[in-house]
């Protein structure tokens, strides 16, 4: 399984920058997910147990996925943000299928996990971080896999890839910026700036930044956990034609692994 770039073909998509959360499905129909065997049809998060005896996906901030075919994360004990190919089970697959209570069992062709990394260190200023992290020109594409969902923040990104040096990519909470929530996405390509333009994912595990902030400026909330405020999140990048800024909507919480143990036999012959 790919835990870097997982590289995209070239697609001749125009790039907008006002950004919300949008359902992880690309096909016709979420619930049935009939999409061809090549191409996902879901972003998820992969939630194994803590000894990986069992694991469940995030599709939505309200829908959880079941394998009814695997019992183990092929990812470890290591949450990761991946891409997924997955169907209905069939009635010899399962005797309750569809979806209850927010959960629903469903058979994987395959999954593939994306680079998934923290959020890193924010120095005293834009200019030291770019000085640390680069500064390198990138553009953010405005897709299904781009969103802000369940404590992570995936993007679909495209530069120059010559194929002769590893990018990196790194996000920062800028503490020093006067804004809630504001991120900026820092690009090193260590030289590698004049091949082709190419796509690739990233997701950033922000969930503690968020879990801090909710605190400070949502204080005393006690809303049902998978369903906190809806808060609005700014990410910053240095694109090929200057910074650029974009907005995306958000909602603090996911599932509880608690509760969600206690359904897995509910999908299971």
């Amino acid at each position: 399984m790919k835990k870097t770039f997982y590289l995209l073909a070239l697609g001749l998509l125009t790039t907008a920058f006002t950004l919300t959360s949008c359902l992880n499905n690309d096909c016709d129909d979420p619930y049935l997910a009939v999409c061809p065997i090549d191409r996902p049809n879901a972003l998820v998060t992969v939630k194994p147990n803590a000894d990986n005896t069992a694991f469940w996906m995030q599709l939505t901030d309200d829908i959880v996925l079941w394998p009814v075919n695997m019992r183990q994360s092929p990812f470890g004990t290591k949450e990761v943000r991946a891409l997924l190919n997955y169907r209905m089970p069939t009635k010899e697959e399962l005797e309750k299928g569809g979806i209850f209570g927010g959960i629903s069992c469903v058979y994987v062709n395959w999954i593939d996990s994306i680079l998934t990394k923290p959020v890193v260190v924010n120095f005293a200023s834009d200019e030291e971080n770019r000085q640390k992290y680069g500064s390198d020109p990138l553009e953010i594409v405005d897709d299904w896999v781009t969103v802000a969902e369940d404590g992570y923040l995936t993007l679909r990104i495209r530069t120059r890839l010559g194929g002769h040096q590893k990018h990196i990519v790194n996000l920062v909470h800028r503490t020093d910026v006067n804004t809630p929530y504001y991120f900026t996405l820092y690009h090193n390509a260590q030289g590698d700036t004049n091949g082709q333009m190419g796509d690739a994912l990233v997701a950033f595990n922000i969930s503690t930044e968020l879990t801090k902030l909710d605190t400070v400026i949502n204080p005393g909330d006690d809303a049902p956990e998978g369903n906190g405020n809806v808060d609005t999140l700014t990410l910053e990048w240095q694109s090929y034609t200057g910074t650029k800024t974009a907005r995306f909507k958000f909602r603090s919480g996911n599932a509880s692994p608690e509760k969600l143990e206690g359904l897995v036999n509910r999908c299971f012959e």
